[in-house]
């Protein structure tokens, strides 16, 4: 089975959070960048900025975290975010270089 990955992102002013579940963090995270998806929820509120995220053995275990995470209180998520990344730094080059080897198409 493929790995997984959960992961969250959110705009410059960090008014809007976003969960979502991948195999490839590297890619999807490229693809909400350039708002690949140009009616999703994440290119209409701007939501590029990965601030969060977790690796999975199996994309089957980052599913079940996924809605785990989405039935939590904004709170809570603000509190993993705060605890992982507090200076809310954009990770997309540290996940880049972590997991480059995943086909990124560039």
């Amino acid at each position: 089975m493929k790995p997984g990955f959960i992961y969250i992102l959110t705009n410059k002013n960090h008014t809007t959070l976003y969960i979502g579940v991948t195999s490839n963090l590297p890619l999807r995270v490229l693809e909400h960048k350039h708002k690949k998806f140009k009616n999703s929820f994440t290119a209409k509120y701007n939501l590029e900025k990965l601030v969060y995220w977790e690796a999975f053995q199996e994309i089957g275990d980052a599913i079940g975290r996924e809605k785990q995470l989405k039935a939590g209180s904004r709170q809570k998520k603000l509190d993993l975010i705060n605890g992982f990344n507090s200076e809310w730094r954009d990770l997309y080059e540290e996940i880049c270089e972590e997991f480059g080897d995943l086909n990124l198409p560039f």
